[in-house]
């Protein structure tokens, strides 16, 4: 009698998605599982990133502005996320209390490679950065 296999659930990605050189549990996973939190606008920007590429919704919901944020995030099952570049960034440090990061977030949607570019802000809301809203270029 042959053994049925169970397929096994995707694994977390071992490198982090956000590109910085770093496993994923140990960069972007710590501020997804609330061990950490975001200490610039550029880190909770590829920690959103990340968020997007594993699909973390209650982390994307959380790390949203409550003046912006929707209800839900609504994952398209046919784009994956596959790599994050930070073009620039303004403020949004230790320091500050809001920030921009400009940023191409590359995915492959039905198996086509594409692109987008956003330049988002970021404010500082009961102590933690949260993203407020960004300008999507064209």
């Amino acid at each position: 009698m042959a053994r049925r296999r169970t397929p096994s659930a995707p694994a977390a990605p071992t490198a982090c998605p956000c590109g910085l050189p770093a496993a994923y549990d140990d960069c972007c996973g710590r501020l997804h599982r609330g061990e950490a939190t975001a200490i610039s606008a550029e880190q909770l920007m590829r920690s959103r990133f990340s968020a997007f590429a594993v699909r973390d919704e209650p982390y994307l919901l959380r790390s949203w502005h409550p003046d912006t944020r929707p209800a839900s995030v609504d994952f398209d099952p046919s784009l994956r996320w596959e790599r994050l570049e930070i073009l620039g960034a303004g403020d949004g440090g230790p320091f500050h209390q809001d920030g921009t990061v400009e940023f191409r977030a590359h995915f492959r949607e039905r198996g086509r490679a594409g692109a987008m570019q956003e330049n988002s802000r970021f404010v500082r809301h009961g102590g933690e950065w949260v993203y407020l809203d960004g300008v999507i270029q064209p």
